[in-house]
């Protein structure tokens, strides 16, 4: 199990765009070590989906599918798992 949740967290973080990566990365750091074998087996299908779609998904642009409907969604909406850079104060 500890691979498996190795190659999901690398999966997750190297998706080919920084915002898919902070978003599905993200998500994946909040909530990876409390899941079990059924969220990790619904992460793992999720990550065989499209970016474009899965952040549609989260962000509300696209509805989600049957498949993917649930509380893991409802929890990737949510969006407060998206490291935000802290501004700088101009001088």
């Amino acid at each position: 199990m500890a691979a498996r949740r190795r190659r999901l967290k690398f999966r997750s973080w190297h998706r080919g765009t920084k915002e898919a990566d902070l978003l599905i990365g993200g998500f994946c750091d909040r909530h990876l070590n409390s899941w079990g074998e059924d969220m990790i087996a619904w992460y793992e299908s999720l990550l065989e989906e499209q970016d474009v779609d899965i952040m549609a998904w989260a962000i509300g642009t696209q509805p989600v599918p049957e498949r993917f409907q649930g509380a893991a969604m409802d929890a990737m909406k949510v969006l407060d798992y998206i490291p935000m850079p802290e501004k700088s104060a101009k001088t």
